[in-house]
């Protein structure tokens, strides 16, 4: 893991295997007490986010600060990128502080990996344009885990704008890995067709009744307004076709688990009673977002 954690895509196996294993170790204890650690004491990483986040943003700062760790987080409102400088100059400026690690979000798919051919300061992927976000997707392993207690033979149904979401396409390479029957479902023109193909175990499905029959793990995904460029459904028609709802959940598993990577748009992709129903893990993924990407730094700080 010389260059951090670019992605799920190339990520093998036995390496994804053995950061849920870890990540165990880091959830709350029974008490409710979090493990306090100073194994990263003296370490330091810098969070560079080019885009808006709150979920995975302040979990990297709670989960370097759980290690030991020093943090230093940057936005890009508050970095000379706004004053013209490149993305190679602005993290070549930061490497000359020597941090052990940069976490970084970027609009652009692709920029931790370019940068990571340019510098040798490891470099954690959080979340890169639309194409993955692979803590995202270990913290949905986790919490799938957690509830399910194996991944293989599993049905997991992806509804919502799977065209732009970098959480479904992680998700996908991951689950695939380890034998997962996956349905991805939405409107046609946020499903394209050529996601049949990214992995092995992938089926299309544009009836939200049909993907969801079956299911053992419903994983929604918000609709990315900001990503779009061509005219869509309004919130309420979008609902009506491909929101889930109560009456949904009984076409599932009885022991269905509810995902969603947030932030949530009730009334849009997924209503306020599912939400707050003891079928959703909404906030069991938070809570193991901390857990996974104290994992996942531990890892790059003391390889």
């Amino acid at each position: 893991m010389a260059t951090g954690l670019l992605g799920i895509e190339n990520f093998p196996r036995p390496d994804i295997e053995q950061l849920l294993e870890r990540a165990r170790n880091f959830q709350p204890k029974e008490s409710g007490s979090y493990p306090r650690l100073t194994s990263c004491a003296g370490k330091m990483i810098v969070n560079l986010f080019f885009e808006n986040s709150t979920r995975t943003r302040s979990s990297f700062e709670i989960a370097a600060r759980r290690l030991g760790a020093e943090m230093l987080s940057i936005t890009a409102s508050g970095s000379s990128v706004t004053k013209g400088e490149s993305l190679v100059d602005t993290l070549n400026t930061l490497v000359a502080m020597r941090p052990q690690a940069i976490v970084m979000r970027h609009g652009a798919s692709g920029a931790p990996h370019f940068l990571a051919r340019h510098l040798t300061t490891p470099i954690v992927n959080a979340g890169d344009g639309t194409h993955e976000h692979p803590t995202q997707a270990l913290l949905d392993a986790r919490t799938i885990l957690d509830n399910k207690g194996a991944l293989e033979g599993l049905r997991v149904a992806i509804i919502g704008d799977i065209a732009h979401s970098r959480v479904a396409r992680s998700n996908i390479f991951l689950l695939s890995k380890f034998g997962v029957d996956i349905v991805l479902c939405g409107p046609p023109s946020l499903v394209p067709r050529e996601l049949a193909r990214i992995a092995p175990g992938v089926r299309l499905e544009h009836d939200i009744r049909k993907a969801i029959l079956g299911a053992d793990v419903i994983m929604m995904l918000r609709v990315q307004l900001e990503r779009i460029h061509e005219p869509t459904m309004d919130a309420s028609e979008y609902f009506q076709f491909y929101g889930l709802r109560l009456e949904h959940l009984s076409l599932a598993k009885p022991d269905v688990i509810v995902l969603h990577p947030g932030p949530i748009n009730r009334g849009r992709e997924i209503s306020s009673e599912v939400a707050d129903s003891q079928r959703s893990m909404i906030l069991n993924q938070v809570e193991n977002g901390i857990a996974v990407r104290m994992a996942v730094l531990e890892r790059v700080l003391l390889q």
